[in-house]
């Protein structure tokens, strides 16, 4: 064998073993303890996606001024979101005051990211499928104009 191929070889298995790896992010999202209902939902619904992708979140809740006298309204809010995210989440690192800052860490459970995985590869085998048919239901006849 060659040293050529063997440098090949050497680089299509590492590339192979970078691609089976997982890489886990850290995203950051940051609550007040005053939070609208709707901007809460569209901070849950951020924070879903990072744990869709496979990411941990760091969820923060900011305190200013007078808040301080209050926080357990910062942890009511991250209660409440564990609450809501439900089974999909694993709590890393309980809620805890850093100065101003309540952080806890949060990350994807190992079931759901399993689910996640098996309906990804549904939709890959069910996808060339779908897409072979989708070209001939949209073609139109009436559509080539000249």
């Amino acid at each position: 064998m060659d040293y050529g191929k063997y440098k090949y070889e050497r680089d299509v298995r590492q590339k192979e073993a970078r691609r089976k790896q997982s890489r886990s992010g850290l995203k950051e999202i940051k609550f007040r303890p005053k939070i609208d209902p709707h901007d809460y939902a569209t901070k849950k619904g951020h924070v879903e996606r990072f744990l869709r992708g496979g990411n941990k979140v760091k969820v923060t809740i900011m305190f200013r001024g007078r808040e301080m006298a209050h926080t357990e309204l910062g942890r009511k809010i991250l209660d409440r979101l564990v609450g809501d995210l439900g089974e999909t989440v694993v709590v890393e690192s309980m809620p805890k005051q850093e100065g101003r800052n309540m952080i806890m860490v949060i990350s994807p459970s190992k079931r759901y990211l399993d689910e996640l995985a098996k309906r990804r590869r549904a939709e890959e085998v069910a996808g060339p499928a779908e897409a072979a048919e989708a070209p001939a239901a949209t073609e139109h006849p009436a559509s080539e104009e000249g």
